[in-house]
């Protein structure tokens, strides 16, 4: 699998974390989790909003590049810093505990790495329950709908399908993702009360979508107290697929 093309920030090359392994008890920054329905734009809808912000997205082709490949999650989860995965690996434990988390080796290293990136805050996450698993205090948890019409449209134009192969990929589509947080967390993604905020991208279209929620993060930095020092970037996936 080709890293995704989207990872083009510079990065800081032999970082290391911090010397001291101090108890984190909350993620540095914040993060915006975003769920969406098939074909509601929340690809597009999440680079925007991490273009908004100067901040780094992780979408689902880059999480799932870093838990399939070693050497990448391996050298990317070395720039992070002690505290941050100290955090991580709490959470995780949490999650395992009150939530009841199970799954594949592959699933629990992808919740680890979720949590992970979360912990350095200020980053965009895709898809993959990020939203279910975060602490709501630092984390913007957004549902991306659309009228079926409209997703089963955008699907049919994308991939080149018939309309009645678009409805399928569609319906197809919701399932799997309802089916995997149902595995992992026991969760529906229909509970609207999960999410800080229902947008429908049909209505506000990518740009306005992206600029809501660019909004409720500066309305949020207002107040949620965080670290004072931002982040180090993390490294590059396009260096790392060279390694």
């Amino acid at each position: 699998m080709p890293p995704p093309p989207e990872f083009v920030h510079a990065p800081m090359h032999g970082y290391r974390g911090d010397d001291t392994r101090t108890a984190l008890t909350h993620p540095r920054g914040l993060t915006v989790a975003i769920s969406r329905q098939a074909g509601s734009r929340g690809t597009a809808i999440a680079h925007k909003v991490a273009d908004i912000l100067s901040w780094q997205v992780f979408d689902h082709d880059t999480l799932d590049y870093l838990v399939q490949n070693d050497t990448a999650r391996s050298q990317l989860l070395a720039d992070v810093p002690a505290d941050a995965m100290l955090w991580a690996d709490a959470q995780l434990a949490h999650l395992q505990r009150a939530r009841n988390l199970s799954g594949s080796p592959d699933t629990l290293r992808l919740v680890r790495l979720v949590l992970t990136v979360a912990a350095r805050g200020n980053v965009v996450i895709l898809g993959r329950a990020a939203g279910f698993m975060l602490p709501p205090e630092t984390t913007i948890h957004v549902r991306i709908i659309a009228p079926d019409e409209a997703r089963i449209a955008y699907v049919a134009q994308e991939l080149r399908m018939t309309r009645p192969e678009a409805a399928e990929e569609v319906r197809a589509r919701d399932e799997r993702r309802a089916l995997f947080l149902d595995r992992t967390l026991a969760l529906d993604p229909a509970d609207l009360t999960a999410y800080d905020a229902v947008v429908n991208s049909e209505r506000l279209g990518v740009e306005g979508t992206a600029q809501f929620i660019g909004w409720a993060v500066r309305t949020k930095q207002m107040f949620t107290e965080l670290a004072d020092e931002p982040p180090p970037p993390f490294t590059d996936l396009d260096e790392l697929a060279g390694a």
